[in-house]
């Protein structure tokens, strides 16, 4: 018996370990497109709906393809009729591994592991190592099933292993056997496949199966459900909908079972050609098909429901100032959304500093401080959040599963953090130099005023349009910003030389002239950095640049 369990346990951890191989490798070589495919063309339910199929049906988990779902929603990048969707097609998408493992490939499983071993090993192109890893993990999956096989033919010399399985008849137990073992294995094409094999091996009758795999499409909800527990209530919301759609959807197959199993097992081993490994996946694809169908048209109902099961809004003063949105430890449970999640968490530490340079600018103009240590304790904020978001870009980046794409992309997003933090300093310090000037009761020109504001104008504009194009990547504003850029640059001289004008002709006082000349100085220096945001992001997407925009920007 031993022999049999370190047997079972061993071709366990293959196939686990085959299939995360597999699934890692498909997000490091694909996640930024699998990712671009999910924000794109998920509009409707519908679309949703296909998308999570195909989605699901490549990357061979429903829950990996839910946990994201779960991500996107906490971070604001889909709605949940848009998760809806997905949720409902990713049930059927994690469908193709339990069909994969009963077309019994496991004769061509050294092919796989040979060819793997030699991308991985001896070839030095980064992509092709990292479809060598899918390829090998292809391998090693069919290899731990081949394990599994063998060792469960063994069973069948076990009496009391037999006797328990022969005298299972309750539904109930059945149901939280899948439930169980699924909630532990974290994957329900997991259960499913070794339920498959227990099955051709005629060590379950297929009646049994049914129940156990309705156990199965509830115990894969955990994963979901765990990375809604810090998330925001939409979130929740979301990991709510792929439960109560695997737990009504189940409740509904139970009752029906309950009067149609033995006629049903007929039907599905009768189309399956008499094949019990066959019958078991096609039970899987089935009856997540006919899940889909009945509760498809109720989506919206189903939405409707988390939200009376979740109650509430989420406001930002749910979060403290100084603590990041949409970033912490619950947000590193699905590497492929942490690029997205920590350009949502860029961008609002980056109207932050842009408020706070707005605070900063009117407290000057108007000579008032009275917000003085509102504009201090956001710096601070700002200050946090910014350390708290280049700790989590640490993390990120040492994760093995990030796509290459997104490695990238996170090099850029460390120095534009830096650039963030700088606007946020010199906001600081113009409110630094109200302060002087206001408490030694100096004062500068009406003039003057309107120039500073038509230079301020210019620089907000920019850094909004360069926020923009951090969040959507795209080049829409190129010439814009460029162009604002240039502006803010003739706007510097030219205040400058009028100013040294005003002095000549002492219509200012001398000390207010040397702050309003540092604040045009630090304005075209945020622009600066405003500028550096925009060619950072553009610079990781660089089909979006020409060779004469990048000379453009760099120049400017």
């Amino acid at each position: 018996m031993a022999t049999i369990i370190l047997g079972l346990a061993g071709g366990l951890g293959l196939f686990l370990y085959g299939m995360n191989l597999m699934s890692d490798g498909i997000e490091k070589a694909a996640g930024d497109k699998l990712r671009h495919i999910l924000e794109v063309f998920t509009k409707n339910k519908l679309s949703g709906l296909l998308v999570g199929i195909v989605f699901t049906g490549i990357i061979q988990s429903s829950s990996a393809a839910t946990v994201m779902v779960v991500s996107f929603v906490n971070a604001g990048l889909m709605d949940l009729y848009q998760a809806c969707g997905i949720v409902f097609g990713a049930n059927i998408g994690t469908t193709v591994t339990s069909q994969l493992v009963s077309f019994n490939l496991s004769a061509i499983a050294p092919l796989f592991l040979f060819a793997g071993v030699i991308m991985v090993s001896f070839i030095n192109n980064t992509m092709v190592k990292k479809v060598g890893e899918v390829v090998l993990g292809f391998g090693i999956l069919f290899t731990g099933l081949t394990t599994m096989k063998d060792t469960m033919a063994f069973l069948k010399s076990s009496e009391a292993f037999v006797s328990f399985l022969s005298g299972l008849r309750s539904p109930f137990l059945a149901i939280f056997i899948g439930f169980a073992i699924t909630s532990i294995l974290q994957s329900s094409s997991v259960t499913v496949s070794i339920l498959l094999l227990m099955a051709s091996q005629g060590l379950i009758e297929l009646q049994m199966c049914f129940f156990i795999v309705l156990g199965c499409n509830i115990g894969a909800c955990s994963s979901a459900l765990l990375a809604s527990l810090n998330g925001k209530k939409m979130a929740k919301r979301a990991a709510l909908i792929h439960f109560l759609f695997n737990v009504i959807g189940s409740a509904i197959f139970f009752v029906a079972l309950l009067f149609i199993k033995d006629p049903l097992a007929d039907f599905i081993i009768k189309f399956s050609g008499g094949d019990m490994g066959r019958a078991v996946a096609n039970t899987h694809t089935s009856f997540k098909i006919v899940q889909v169908i009945m509760l498809f048209p109720f989506s919206n109902w189903i939405v409707k429901m988390t939200y009376a099961l979740v109650r509430g809004t989420d406001d930002e003063e749910d979060v403290a100032d100084n603590e990041p949105m949409y970033i912490g430890e619950h947000s590193l449970q699905n590497i492929v959304s942490a690029v997205p999640q920590a350009t949502l968490e860029i961008e609002r530490v980056g109207n932050m500093a842009i408020q706070s340079l707005e605070d900063s600018m009117t407290a000057f103009l108007n000579e008032s401080m009275e917000d003085t240590e509102k504009i201090y304790k956001q710096e601070e904020n700002i200050n946090a959040i910014c350390g708290a978001i280049l700790d989590y870009l640490v993390k990120v980046n040492q994760n093995l599963s990030l796509p290459i794409s997104d490695k990238k992309i996170m090099g850029g997003l460390f120095h534009i953090v830096n650039d963030i933090e700088r606007i946020a300093d010199h906001a600081k310090d113009i409110a630094d130099l109200a302060d002087n000037l206001i408490s030694k009761d100096r004062h500068i020109s009406v003039e003057a005023k309107e120039e500073l504001i038509e230079m301020y104008q210019l620089t907000d504009e920019l850094l909004l349009k360069a926020l923009y194009t951090l969040k959507h990547r795209d080049d829409k504003y190129v010439n814009d910003m460029l162009d604002l850029e240039s502006q803010v640059d003739e706007y510097e001289i030219k205040l400058q030389k009028r100013h040294i004008k005003r002095l000549a002709k002492q219509l200012c006082e001398p000390n207010a002239g040397l702050v309003f000349s540092d604040i045009i100085t630090r304005l075209e220096r945020v622009a600066d950095h405003g500028m550096q945001i925009a060619y950072i992001t553009l610079s990781d997407n660089t089909n979006l640049l020409d060779d004469e925009t990048i000379r453009e920007f760099k120049n400017a």
